[in-house]
């Protein structure tokens, strides 16, 4: 699928990010005693375990589909990201603020604070440059489907960028609370702000973690879409010069920017069975040329039911729904 190569590319970027990030963050925290730098580690290598499942996600929901799975595997890359959101992010979080509270009771003395403020710095530069990565497909790829760049990134079935958006993001914010609880602690002599932005660090993560668990668990379960994809569907359709209107559509997202529609449309004139069958088959190709459509199934309506414009025909989708593209 287009932009799947780019995926990839921004998942290894992260990938890489991460790993160096964390290992940086990790000695920090051993040599400094730092909650907020050890809360930090963890969210690092939190990160870096997302990346390896969303490679998993990715190479699973590649596969071509056969007999048994006639829509493909394009779930698999929702199914891994939950793990991901589950497994990683959730970890992250309960060590943060686990340690951040261990810390509030018993707090370490305070160690090198240049230390932390140089791995800290240089964390910020190696996130923000995987972060600007992810914007820069997201942007992309929402000009192509015509939509704006945060409802795109947050809202489209790309698991993979939003996994990586949210994660980064959340991350230069992590670094931000961790820089301020390290100053505060220098600054005071107060060890608390050093837990506390530890504990902080852990409720950002656990809010992306609930964030993205919530967007995967949605594509998960299925469900019809609406709004400007079905309507362009619909133009679709209803552009072809043997079709006098459409009278059912249903369109589900069966997998990241993959679409499985099912249409009922009123043919012009009185055919035989067999030419009927072939103009359905020939509209059918020409949705799935289309690089978003995966399967397209139509049938013939009855003459008597209602266009699909018609305000007392029966919606199957929720018209503010827009999440495949």
């Amino acid at each position: 699928m287009r932009g799947s190569s780019v995926a990839r590319v921004t998942v290894v970027i992260a990938l890489i990010a991460n790993v160096l990030v964390a290992s940086a963050k990790t000695v920090a925290a051993v040599l400094t005693g730092s909650a907020a730098m050890f809360a930090e580690a963890a969210h690092s290598w939190a990160d870096a375990g997302n990346e390896v499942f969303l490679v998993f996600a990715d190479r699973a929901a590649a596969r071509p589909r056969d007999r048994q799975h006639p829509l493909g595997f394009g779930r698999d890359a929702w199914l891994w990201s939950l793990f991901a959101a589950i497994g990683v992010f959730a970890v992250g979080a309960t060590v943060s603020i686990f340690h951040g509270i261990t810390e509030l009771a018993d707090p370490e003395p305070a160690g090198d604070y240049v230390i932390n403020y140089i791995v800290l710095a240089v964390a910020f530069v190696l996130e923000g440059t995987s972060f600007l990565q992810s914007i820069r497909q997201g942007r992309k790829r929402a000009r192509e489907t015509g939509r704006e760049f945060l409802p795109y990134v947050l809202g489209s079935s790309e698991s993979t960028l939003r996994a990586v958006f949210a994660e980064d993001g959340a991350a230069l914010i992590g670094i931000v609370l961790a820089a301020a609880g390290i100053a505060l602690h220098q600054v005071t002599g107060i060890a608390a702000f050093d837990a506390i932005a530890s504990i902080l660090i852990g409720l950002l993560l656990a809010v992306v973690a609930l964030f993205l668990i919530d967007r995967n668990r949605r594509f998960l379960i299925g469900g019809a879409q609406g709004g400007k994809l079905r309507d362009w569907i619909v133009g679709l359709l209803e552009s072809r010069p043997e079709i006098d209107h459409v009278t059912y559509l249903h369109v589900e997202v069966v997998g990241p920017n993959r679409l499985f529609v099912v249409g009922a449309v009123d043919l012009l004139g009185d055919q035989p069975e067999h030419t009927v069958a072939d103009k359905l088959r020939a509209i059918e190709d020409a949705l799935e040329a289309e690089e978003i459509i995966q399967t397209a199934v139509l049938t013939v309506a009855s003459y008597r039911e209602p266009s699909i414009h018609d305000p007392d025909a029966l919606l199957d989708a929720d018209p503010d729904a827009d999440a495949a593209r």
